[in-house]
């Protein structure tokens, strides 16, 4: 095991840390914001908004810089992609199962991380938005279950830039843009006034939607323009939370 400011690192981490940090200083202007609202230990919920395949580098990248470790809840089917599973897994990165009786395991891992003290990344949307103009879309509610249930804070980050690498909705890739990258995180949402109460399928719905407000009025600050008012939803068959 290494050791770093962070706490004890294992090799997995430290590799992904080699790849990662370069390249995302090679294919973007970075340009940070907001780290002082990252608590520098303890458990925390860390969501962002997710506009692009390439912005898990971009969210890695931050998080690290703020001095945590991230552990993300990822799509399970990224394990089983050579090279790239062997990575998450030994960096113990969360696999997500969706729609099966293993569902619920993510959600409990990601409570022991944060037991720990560790820092777990989430992307509330569950998928890059679908939205045209790169807005996020209405969130799922495993991350209110996760806040309310733990009772650790949660900072909203923004991300803007990845999109212009690997837009998803044009289909383009462009490796020598080098955009300008920019991610910002706020103070942690205060949710003091849902904890405790009964929780529900509308508490959690009300909470989700609290949370990825915070995440799409900094996205609005970073863009300069004013968000819009609901959340682009998902054709209904990919609705479920």
């Amino acid at each position: 095991m290494r050791r770093s400011a962070r706490g004890h690192i294992g090799f997995w981490v430290g590799f992904a840390v080699v790849v990662i940090r370069p390249m995302v200083s090679v294919l973007f202007r970075v340009r940070w914001r907001g780290r002082e609202h990252v608590p520098a230990a303890g458990g925390v919920i860390m969501v962002a908004n997710h506009i692009s395949h390439a912005d898990w580098l971009t969210f890695a990248r931050y998080v690290w810089d703020c001095r945590r470790v991230p552990r993300f809840l990822a799509k399970e089917s990224l394990f089983r992609l050579p090279g790239i599973g062997s990575v998450l897994r030994g960096a113990r990165q969360i696999p997500v199962r969706r729609g099966t009786a293993a569902a619920r395991e993510s959600l409990d891992r990601a409570v022991e991380a944060l037991a720990r003290g560790e820092c777990v990344c989430i992307y509330p949307e569950g998928t890059v938005t679908r939205d045209p103009e790169f807005w996020p879309m209405v969130p799922r509610t495993g991350v209110a279950r996760l806040a309310l249930g733990t009772g650790a804070p949660v900072v909203p980050v923004a991300q803007w830039g990845p999109q212009l690498l690997l837009d998803v909705h044009g289909r383009r890739f462009r490796p020598f843009a080098r955009p300008e990258l920019v991610a910002v995180a706020g103070p942690p949402v205060d949710l003091s006034g849902y904890r405790g109460r009964p929780v529900t399928a509308e508490l959690l719905r009300e909470v989700s939607d609290v949370i990825m407000v915070e995440v799409r009025d900094l996205l609005g600050g970073i863009r300069g323009e004013t968000p819009p008012d609901h959340f682009y939803r998902r054709p209904p068959a990919r609705e479920a939370s």
